[in-house]
């Protein structure tokens, strides 16, 4: 198993993740972007001491800025990144989601 650490970047909680999540035990993260689904679950469980039923992977596209200053308009682009998409066991829950629901 190869970088597990760096896997997981770091959890998405948007108002529709976290529906996801109190509806269908359905937690999101943004991942690395070489990362395949095996790996993702391996991670997710060796992290979190979960069970995971699937794994949805998500290519985001990243999005065409541009800026204006004094030299004139200046384009660039958002990274590309990916967004996986777990389902839990019924029974199982990551304790660190439910915490960011209370404040």
């Amino acid at each position: 198993m190869k970088r597990e650490q760096t896997i997981i970047i770091k959890p998405i909680l948007t108002e529709k993740a976290l529906k996801m999540q109190e509806a269908a035990h359905r937690y999101t993260f943004q991942v690395h972007a070489d990362a395949n689904k095996i790996e993702i679950q391996q991670a997710v469980t060796k992290k979190f001491q979960v069970r995971v039923n699937d794994v949805a992977t998500i290519n985001v596209k990243g999005k065409a800025k541009r800026q204006n200053t004094r030299r004139g308009i200046t384009r660039g682009k958002r990274s590309d990144w990916k967004k996986a998409v777990v389902t839990l066991h019924p029974e199982d829950k990551i304790d660190f989601f439910e915490s960011t629901k209370t404040k």
